[in-house]
C-alpha cells in the first residue's frame, strides 16, 4: 500500500502542473487560486487509497481523483457565497478577493473541468464511474438546498440534519472511495462497502467540523470561528440544544438566532455558553463516535487483508480528532 503522504504528494504535484494561465484570465485565475490552497486533498487521496486496496497500479485513478478535487472546490466557491464566508483555508474566499459574479462563473467552469478528468478512463470503466459521479453531484446540490432551507426553519430535527449532511458532505467522500475501488477492480460488494464506510465516516467528519466551527482555533481550522452561529445554521449542536433546553434557554436561543442587531462576537459567546451549560459538545461527540464505529464495521467486512485496511482505519481516527 502507498503511504498516505505519498498519495497526497502525487495529488499535489498533479494539481500544481495544471495550467490555468489562459484567457480570459479573470475566469481561470480564481480557479488557480483556490486550487493552490493547501487543503487536505482528502477526496482524491481516498480515491487513490481505494484503488490501491485492489490494485498495485493506481495511475489510472489519478485523473479521476483530480476531477473529484476540482468538483469539491467548485462546491466551496458557491458555498462560500451562500454562507457569506470571508475565509477559507486561511485565505480570503474567492468572492471576497474578486466578487460574487466571478466566484459563480469560475465555479461553473470548475464543474465542467471536473468532468474532463474522467474522460481519461477506459470506456468500460467510465460507464461504471460516471453514473456514480453524476448521482453524487446532484446529491451535493440537494444537500446544499436543504441546508439553505433549514436556515429559515425553526423545527429542523436531528434526523433531518443528519440526512442533509449525508447529502452535502458524506456522499462525496463515499463516492470518492467507490470510484477508486471500481477503477482498482473491486467487486460490487466491496465497492459498496467502501461507499457505506465513506457515508458513515463523512457524517462523523461533518459533526467534527460542526464542533470545530464553535470550539476550534481559527489559526488551525482555517475558517472564521462561530460562522455557523452567525449565519444561523441548524447544526447538530443547535438542534440538540433546542431539544434539550428549558424554556428560558430556548427563549434566549430564539432571541439570539432571530436578532438582527446583536454583534456577532456577543452572539457567538452567548450561544456557546448555552451549549456548554447543556453539555452539547459531549452529545455531539457521542453521536460522532456512533457513526465512526459504523464506518469501522463497514471497513472490517471488505474482502482484503486487514493490514491493507489499516491506512483507512487510522485515517478515520485522525479525521474525527482533527483540529483543522
Amino acid at each position: 500500500m502507498y503511504p498516505y503522504k505519498e498519495l497526497q504528494n502525487i495529488i499535489n504535484n498533479e494539481i500544481e502542473q495544471l495550467n490555468f494561465n489562459i484567457e480570459p484570465f479573470e475566469l481561470y485565475k480564481p480557479i488557480e487560486y483556490v486550487l493552490s490552497g493547501k487543503g487536505k486533498r482528502l477526496r482524491p487521496v481516498l480515491a487513490l487509497i481505494a484503488c490501491n486496496l485492489f490494485s498495485d497500479e493506481i495511475n489510472e485513478a489519478i485523473n479521476p481523483a483530480i476531477g473529484l478535487e476540482v468538483f469539491h472546490n467548485f462546491t466551496l466557491l458557491h458555498d462560500d457565497i451562500m454562507d457569506k464566508a470571508d475565509i477559507r483555508r486561511n485565505m480570503p474566499t474567492v468572492h471576497k478577493k474578486w466578487n460574487d459574479n466571478t466566484a459563480i462563473l469560475s465555479g461553473d467552469a470548475m464543474m465542467i473541468k471536473a468532468y474532463e478528468f474522467f474522460f481519461f478512463l477506459k470506456p468500460e470503466i467510465l460507464s461504471k464511474v460516471l453514473p456514480v459521479f453524476n448521482k453524487t453531484a446532484l446529491q451535493v446540490c440537494e444537500g446544499q438546498q436543504f441546508d439553505m432551507e433549514f436556515e429559515t426553519r425553526i423545527n429542523v430535527t436531528a434526523e433531518e440534519y443528519l440526512q442533509m449532511i449525508t447529502l452535502k458532505t458524506a456522499v462525496l467522500l463515499a463516492a470518492s472511495l467507490k470510484i477508486g475501488a471500481i477503477i482498482g477492480g473491486a467487486s460490487e460488494k466491496d465497492a459498496n462497502l467502501l461507499y457505506d464506510f465513506g457515508i458513515n465516516l463523512g457524517i462523523a467528519f461533518q459533526l467534527q467540523d460542526d464542533y470545530l466551527d464553535v470550539y476550534g482555533d481559527v489559526k488551525t481550522f482555517g475558517k472564521q470561528i462561530g460562522g455557523d452561529i452567525v449565519s444561523n445554521k441548524k447544526t447538530y449542536m443547535l438542534i440538540s440544544a433546542m431539544e434539550k433546553a428549558n424554556y428560558e434557554d430556548k427563549k434566549q436561543l430564539f432571541e439570539l438566532i432571530n436578532s438582527t442587531d446583536i454583534e456577532n462576537s456577543r452572539k457567538i459567546k452567548e450561544v456557546t455558553e448555552i451549549y456548554n451549560q447543556l453539555n452539547i459538545p459531549l452529545i455531539l461527540k457521542n453521536k460522532l463516535e456512533y457513526f465512526h464505529n459504523l464506518a469501522l464495521i463497514n471497513l472490517k467486512q471488505i474482502a482484503v487483508k486487514d493490514e491493507s485496511k489499516n491506512i483507512l482505519s487510522q485515517l478515520s481516527k485522525e479525521l474525527i480528532i482533527r483540529e483543522q
